[in-house]
């Protein structure tokens, strides 16, 4: 059996898929498997899959019709054999070192699951990266800021993969921060490697970018905290928007997205959008300076 399982839900990809697929196969760990679900896709996204299983046997090709990436991830846990599953994204890059750095971190034990940081970039340009927080993620921290940022930055073990029932299938945004609540809520440790290790690209016309549905996907995944008894507060909504403010710079989107955010997150708590002040501070002038720009400039100097 194979170490990885690594999960990648496809759907009109064509366009980036090569890349991913060679810095997958780029890996200096060697011992995984790739399991690649199909959501009916209509351009060559099969056509190169079905070329890249025939030149390489670790690579298989699944279906999955119009079920959506939730549905896609949730196969992994009959249909894959790795004791750790390796969620990628169809157009995000991983550094070659990734997998090894990985098998490294679950030489613990207790580890259930693991992500490090990541490098925002546009297919061309990397600017920023993601931060790791100091020991284990913790609900409370995760209804302010997720730090995982994005399925491609996370490996967990498969049978507890199973144990939490996988991701709701009825969200699209926001799927991961709610199976990332249950997963801590049950007790089950996630811990980070200060380490950058995925390249995660952003576009404007992506899933990322569709900011005012992941606000709402959120609400699922405040829903599940409460279950746990678990609760926001004011301070957490405050970071929650910094992050939105942030996510709208990274992402391309119009100036006005991300000064609307921060000004929200600083009138809901400026305690809790200035609790990094660094963060918070530069967050703030990046909103206001962005919002005043032509949007070819904004996207020039902030989208990553």
């Amino acid at each position: 059996m194979p170490r990885f399982s690594i999960i990648m839900p496809c759907y009109n990809a064509a366009e980036t898929l090569m890349d991913t697929l060679d810095s997958l196969r780029s890996q200096s760990f060697s011992d995984w498997e790739m399991l690649c679900i199909d959501d009916g896709s209509t351009d060559a996204t099969i056509r190169l899959l079905t070329d890249a299983a025939a030149q390489d046997p670790r690579i298989r090709l699944l279906d999955n019709p119009e079920r959506g990436p939730s549905a896609a991830r949730n196969v992994a846990i009959t249909e894959a054999n790795g004791d750790l599953l390796a969620f990628c994204d169809a157009d995000d890059l991983w550094m070659a070192d990734k997998l090894n750095r990985m098998n490294a971190a679950f030489a613990d034990g207790t580890v259930a699951a693991v992500y490090a940081r990541i490098a925002f970039f546009d297919g061309a340009r990397t600017r920023s990266q993601s931060t790791v927080r100091a020991g284990d993620l913790t609900v409370p921290a995760l209804l302010g800021e997720n730090p995982v940022c994005t399925m491609s930055n996370l490996v967990v073990r498969r049978d507890v993969f199973a144990a939490t029932g996988g991701f709701n299938t009825k969200l699209v945004h926001n799927e991961d921060l709610e199976w990332l609540v249950r997963l801590i809520a049950q007790g089950y440790r996630l811990s980070g490697i200060d380490e950058c290790l995925v390249r995660y690209r952003t576009s404007v016309t992506g899933l990322s970018a569709d900011l005012e549905a992941m606000q709402s996907g959120r609400q699922a995944a405040l829903a599940t905290a409460a279950h746990y008894g678990f609760s926001t507060n004011p301070c957490a909504e405050a970071v929650y928007y910094r992050y939105l403010a942030r996510r709208a710079l990274r992402v391309g989107a119009p100036g006005r997205d991300a000064l609307r955010f921060a000004l929200a997150g600083i009138a809901t708590s400026p305690r809790g959008f200035f609790s990094d002040f660094r963060r918070g501070g530069l967050t703030l002038l990046g909103a206001v300076v962005g919002s005043a720009m032509p949007a070819p400039l904004h996207r020039a100097l902030f989208a990553s």
